[in-house]
């Protein structure tokens, strides 16, 4: 029986798993198996950091938020009440820049609002 060459799909997705773990360390970049489950749990991670992330920046925009709101004597939950009974449609994303760049332009929004 004549040997059969193979075709180049498996050696196609090997390159391209060697590829993605290319700057991995060790092992984890050169034989395949340990290539294939490295990325595996580089993907997870990434995904999990992609939520993660989300919720870090939250925090630090409230946080942002509610430092500067204090000094003018307002809490930030109460900010964030009066805002929506207002329908103010500002993200904390946006206030947190504001309360940054001009801190001014926070003090005017959470007075008019509250009063």
């Amino acid at each position: 029986m004549t040997r059969v060459r193979r075709g180049y799909i498996a050696r196609r997705r090997r390159r391209k798993i060697r590829l993605f773990a290319s700057s991995f360390r060790g092992a984890h970049s050169r034989l395949t198996r340990t290539a294939t489950q490295q990325k595996i749990r580089a993907l997870v991670s990434s995904h999990r950091g992609r939520g993660r992330q989300k919720r870090d920046f939250r925090r630090l925009w409230i946080t942002r938020i509610n430092a500067v709101t204090r000094e003018n004597g307002v809490p930030y939950s109460r900010l964030i009440h009066d805002l929506r009974k207002k329908q103010l449609l500002l993200n904390r994303k946006i206030l947190a820049q504001i309360a940054i760049s001009n801190r001014n332009c926070l003090y005017m929004i959470s007075n008019d609002i509250i009063k």
